[in-house]
């Protein structure tokens, strides 16, 4: 897993307006914690960090950091966006040493494709895993060719990078395969809606007519 250097400043202005005014210069608010050090206050370039993310390690990047009194690696732990904007709003990282394992979640990926019959349900989107904090997987694929109704794949069944640990409960379903309804089957469907909503409104109006009388 290769490191993605970005540039972290001192970050002197805190608060609300602060955070605001660090934002309005292209910076991303950051806090540096771990390994019984106190919280160091930083800002990171907004493209740099969105670089980093864009890699396939995602979120779970392994940043080096380049502080002024030395470059220190670090992990993403907690990224906040704008709900709407979708641009950072703030981020904690923690600090990472060489041979150390961190607990993560890894996004589960699909790959291939399931019986022409075979609606496919993913229960799971992300899996959590104990692996080397600078080795952590970009993604799990789970292979569904020829998946049937009424088949699954549960996370235990998931093949998992050398040296990584799942902490995702065993039985938990991943991906499940359901049956895919016929042409037939949704007409017969809609038809028996239909009826049950004739058979209803009728009611409903002999009920109103035996009131008025």
């Amino acid at each position: 897993m290769s490191e993605v250097r970005i540039v972290a400043e001192p970050r002197t202005e805190f608060g609300k307006g602060g955070a605001r005014r660090t934002r309005k210069a292209g910076k991303v608010p950051a806090v540096l914690y771990g390994h019984g050090q106190p919280p160091r206050h930083i800002s990171l370039q907004a493209h740099d960090l969105l670089h980093a993310f864009k890699t396939d390690a995602g979120t779970n990047v392994l940043l080096r950091l380049e502080l002024s009194d030395g470059p220190q690696l670090a992990l993403p732990k907690d990224v906040q966006r704008h709900p709407i904007k979708g641009s950072f709003e703030h981020v904690d990282l923690v600090i990472i040493r060489w041979g150390e394992r961190v607990t993560v979640e890894v996004p589960v990926t699909l790959v291939g494709n399931a019986e022409s019959d075979t609606l496919v349900d993913q229960q799971l989107t992300v899996v959590s895993l104990q692996a080397d904090a600078t080795d952590i997987p970009g993604s799990i694929e789970v292979d569904i060719t020829g998946l049937k109704p009424g088949a699954n794949v549960s996370a235990g069944q998931l093949v998992l990078p050398e040296g990584s640990v799942l902490e995702t409960d065993a039985e938990q379903v991943v991906v499940q395969g359901l049956a895919r309804l016929t042409a037939a089957q949704v007409d017969a469907d809609l038809a028996g809606g239909e009826t049950a909503g004739g058979a209803a409104a009728a009611a409903g109006e002999q009920a109103q007519a035996g009131s008025s009388a």
